[in-house]
């Protein structure tokens, strides 16, 4: 008998929760929280992880869970409430959502505090000429998709627990400054990035738009699209116009989804063209948001099947090492802005942090809706 140690697809799980937890599980036995990658600082890479597996919490119970994500913010978090994070960059907001339900379920105040200095970032980020955040003062003049989830959601959260109805306001004058400048009217796409000065090898001269559709931008974007109108009153002025928002959002992903596998590429748009490949990270967020958007109304049932498909091809995708531990391959590093040849040219990796983050919410999303595989 002929036997390996190479990884092996497998699917010995029953329910998309299980695989969420087979994810979560995998990383912790792997990491100390101190030292999940890239560098074990305060950052959105731990952020996505660990604020999926709070939701996974949510649903399934879980004390190590718990346990795992404080000791990541008490590492980071002195006895002050003081933290190192990069304060000029909406990337350092994100893994703020963790410190939420901390400060809620203890009498430690440092959780507030930190949460404290995050809020009060907002005002002292530069800014467009219409207002929209730059995503880092090292790309000056830009808004780029990431940053709406990036900073949005925290801000969001932070003025629905502390009473701050302002924050929301913000949210949504970002987002319709953000659908203004990147959106593509023709696919219903959004562009990666905007640069209004027009000064970037990307930008294009008259519109300032990047040249394509990377998608883990456009995942983020669908995260948050969901996230707002969760948040919104139900008879806010904006809910109709984000409903349908999200709804176009959707229906252009679907018209991408690859028919053989159900997943979607790297360059979104551009399925047939040489050396694009299937991404794994992106296809888990265009998952999650068609699934999320069923759930909350602004999708009818009909779009179930596209969600379904996306997610049996994900778990198609996944492998299990020699000791049962969950890999989850092909994802794209962290990508800046470029041509169609920075995207596909970006290395691939397994068990990267953005990718396991978004296979668990999709999971958590896809268990109401396929509860058995």
């Amino acid at each position: 008998m002929v036997t390996t140690n190479q990884p092996k697809t497998v699917n010995p799980l029953k329910t998309p929760l299980d695989w969420a937890k087979a994810a979560c599980d995998s990383l912790m036995a792997a990491y100390k929280p101190s030292e999940l990658p890239p560098d074990g600082r305060w950052h959105y890479h731990q952020g996505v992880f660990l604020e999926s597996m709070r939701q996974l919490k949510e649903r399934t119970g879980g004390e190590d869970y718990q346990k795992y994500i404080k000791a990541y913010v008490d590492y980071n978090i002195d006895e002050n409430g003081n933290f190192l994070w990069n304060r000029k960059e909406l990337d350092a907001i994100q893994a703020g959502l963790l410190l939420f339900e901390l400060d809620e379920q203890t009498d430690d105040s440092r959780y507030r505090t930190a949460a404290g200095k995050l809020r009060n970032m907002f005002p002292t980020l530069n800014r467009t000429s219409d207002g929209g955040f730059w995503h880092k003062d090292g790309y000056p003049y830009q808004m780029w998709l990431d940053g709406l989830y990036m900073g949005g959601v925290f801000a969001m959260n932070y003025s629905k627990k502390y009473d701050e109805p302002e924050l929301l306001e913000m949210v949504l004058e970002q987002e319709r400054l953000m659908r203004k400048h990147t959106r593509d009217q023709q696919t219903g796409l959004y562009h990666h990035a905007w640069d209004e000065s027009r000064q970037q090898p990307w930008a294009d001269k008259e519109t300032g738009k990047s040249p394509e559709f990377w998608g883990r931008a456009i995942g983020w974007y669908g995260i948050t699209f969901n996230e707002i109108l969760d948040f919104l009153p139900q008879h806010h002025a904006s809910r109709v116009e984000l409903s349908s928002a999200l709804r176009d959002l959707a229906v252009s992903l679907v018209g991408y989804q690859d028919d053989e596998t159900g997943l979607w590429h790297q360059v979104v748009d551009k399925p047939g063209h040489p050396g694009n490949w299937i991404e794994t990270s992106c296809s888990a967020l265009f998952v999650y948001t068609i699934a999320r958007a069923i759930r909350g109304g602004h999708l009818d049932e009909s779009y179930l099947p596209y969600a379904e498909k996306g997610y049996r091809g994900l778990i198609q995708r996944m492998k299990f090492d020699p000791n049962g531990r969950f890999i989850m391959p092909e994802i794209c590093i962290g990508t800046g802005v470029g041509d169609y040849q920075h995207y596909i040219n970006r290395p691939k990796t397994e068990n990267d942090l953005h990718g396991v983050g978004a296979f668990v919410l999709a999971s958590i999303e896809m268990q109401d809706l396929l509860p058995a595989l």
